[in-house]
């Protein structure tokens, strides 16, 4: 079952990579879910993959368009979250323009995506396992929001939509 409003953020481990070396991103940190979220306002937008054609063109630049509204609205942090290592998610943050504007974590083996109740299989076109395109508004780690988008829709996990939410 899908995370719901009033549910409480499952715990889990992230990766994240905010450094680079001469080519690459260095190796990712572990992030505690629960105590990255602990008293915060966070937008978290998930996406099938990083570098995929609309996360790459509407999805990372709706939440980086709109990043000074969303905090002058209270939110304290954008996360984008994805079925990718954290080498991947940093690679492809830098590639946004997004490094240290949204916070790109990595779900490799899908297991925080899986207690969201957000997997999505993509086995048949090469992709495997991913997480389904959603966003959701979590305030001290409780979830108030949640948009999870039809299969091969991009119409209600944008920054337009979260801001409307916001009031």
């Amino acid at each position: 079952m899908a995370i719901k409003v009033g549910d409480r953020l499952p715990d889990g481990k992230l990766t994240e990579s905010t450094e680079f070396g001469e080519a690459c991103p260095m190796p990712p940190k572990d992030v505690n879910v629960a105590e990255a979220a602990k008293g915060k306002k966070i937008a978290i937008f998930g996406i099938p993959g990083a570098y995929t054609p609309t996360c790459s063109a509407k999805h990372v630049p709706s939440y980086l368009a709109n990043l000074d509204k969303l905090k002058a609205k209270g939110v304290s942090e954008v996360w984008c979250v994805a079925v990718n290592d954290g080498f991947v998610m940093a690679a492809w943050g830098r590639d946004q323009k997004a490094t240290g504007k949204i916070r790109f974590l990595g779900d490799g083996s899908a297991a925080w995506t899986r207690a969201l109740g957000l997997e999505l299989d993509l086995s048949a076109r090469g992709m495997g396992l991913r997480m389904q395109r959603f966003s959701m508004l979590v305030d001290d780690g409780v979830v108030k929001h949640v948009n999870i988008e039809a299969p091969a829709k991009f119409e209600v996990s944008d920054a337009e939509t979260m801001l409307r939410q916001l009031g």
